[in-house]
């Protein structure tokens, strides 16, 4: 294009449509592409998929080429096909990012939004541009281009950036009234407030979840401890009381002030599984009990109920255990999971026709639980009821076929059956 000569709208159409039905057939590709990298994520984003209409492309064309230093260049526009992928969380931007960095060469990263005041409206979005696979460019030869752009937004960015569109950039609109403008910025600072709230709770959740599931792990490993010791070399358990051991990087919750302190329940309950992990079974017996002093309701009764009886079962004290997860049933009747764990106390103190009434109790309420129909058979077992035993144990074989220890466990019952 010579300096000063005017674009020809009717030849960029005709060069335009020319290749615009293969374009659609690779964002098609791109966008199947993308989604199969993205899978394996936690949060499964949304993908959406566009090609650009040529009155888009033209009204982009002519605003780079205004805003271009040189006339004599061919503008670049790089978003002719577009695709667009939608997290539900913030954390979520940066695991796509990396994962197109890693699988696309980049031409470009643009994070719009990212210089406004919070006196300013406008939509936050990461814009990559990336370069067309050469096995699609393969493929399909020329189509005009050999980049798209790839928009990574929050669920919440996207409904504005939606929004905004609509009012602010299609209607060509730039409010001059400040009451607007403020009520404008306002809605963007709200999502943008929600955004990050959302993501503060899924970090809670998962430092919640990561404390869960290493305190169900020491609850389980001392059951399993005492079932080989019983079972697989038939001596008699020689249980040992937990140590308790104070630890001075533990406040004692008895000094402090609940809920004056400002500690909100959540934060009790993650402050227990803390000491609860560390081995520290008094201390969380303390924090968990300071929590019903804020008479929380009758579901997060139920809850506490459920973690201090694990906490005094990992201590040997066995009636208390019993009673907190008899307790956890007066507030929760669902609750399967209390007389299954109230089961296993009396195991552990081998009173095996009530372990066995507990076992029963709870897959009358949730009969899809291998390794509760597992401990029901191992009751049986001490009770010389092998026939139950093996039933039990094959029951919980069909649940998890793939469990060594329940294998190994039917593998003794039969040699005692004689089969």
């Amino acid at each position: 294009m010579q300096n000063g000569e005017l674009p020809d709208k009717g030849r960029l159409q005709e060069k335009f449509y020319k290749h615009s039905d293969v374009r659609i057939l690779v964002v098609k590709e791109l966008h199947e592409d993308i989604a199969l990298l993205l899978k394996e994520l936690p949060s499964l984003p949304s993908i959406k998929s566009r090609v650009k209409d040529f009155n888009s492309f033209f009204k982009k064309y002519i605003r780079l080429l205004k805003n271009s230093p040189s006339k004599d260049e061919q503008p670049f526009v790089a978003d002719l096909m577009g695709i667009r992928v939608i997290c539900p969380f913030m954390e979520d931007l940066r695991h796509v990012e990396e994962i197109l960095k890693k699988n696309f060469e980049i031409i470009e990263i643009e994070r719009k939004g990212s210089d406004y005041s919070f006196k300013e409206f406008g939509y936050e979005s990461t814009h990559v541009i990336i370069k067309i696979p050469p096995h699609i460019l393969e493929k399909y030869g020329d189509f005009g281009t050999d980049a798209a752009e790839v928009q990574i937004r929050t669920i919440l960015q996207d409904a504005w950036a939606e929004v905004e569109h609509e009012l602010v950039y299609k209607a060509d609109f730039n409010p001059f009234d400040t009451p607007l403008k403020r009520k404008l910025a306002a809605v963007n600072a709200s999502l943008s407030l929600a955004d990050t709230i959302f993501q503060e709770i899924r970090d809670y959740q998962r430092r919640l979840n990561r404390q869960l599931d290493k305190r169900r792990g020491t609850f389980y490993h001392k059951v399993d401890n005492f079932s080989d010791e019983i079972i697989f070399f038939d001596e008699k358990a020689a249980l040992q009381d937990d140590k308790y051991r104070e630890d001075d990087t533990f406040i004692d919750p008895s000094s402090l002030d609940y809920p004056a302190s400002g500690a909100s329940i959540d934060d009790m309950l993650l402050n227990a599984l803390y000491a609860h992990n560390k081995n520290e079974f008094g201390m969380a017996v303390k924090i968990y009990s300071k929590i019903f002093e804020l008479n929380p309701p009758d579901v997060i009764k139920a809850l506490i109920y459920k973690h201090r009886g694990m906490a005094f079962f990992a201590q040997s004290k066995y009636q208390e255990a019993i009673d907190d997860f008899s307790r956890v049933l007066e507030f929760d009747p669902k609750a399967y999971r209390a007389p299954y764990y109230r089961g296993i106390v009396y195991s552990v103190l081998q009173d095996y026709v009530k372990a066995i009434d507990d076992f029963t109790y709870s897959l009358e309420i949730n009969p899809y639980q291998s390794y509760c129909l597992f401990r029901r058979g191992q009751a049986y077992f001490h009770l010389n009821d092998y026939p139950k035993a093996l039933s039990d144990c094959e029951s919980a074989l069909v649940l998890d076929p793939g469990a060594e220890s329940i294998k190994k466990f039917k593998n003794l019952t039969l040699d005692k059956l004689k089969m």
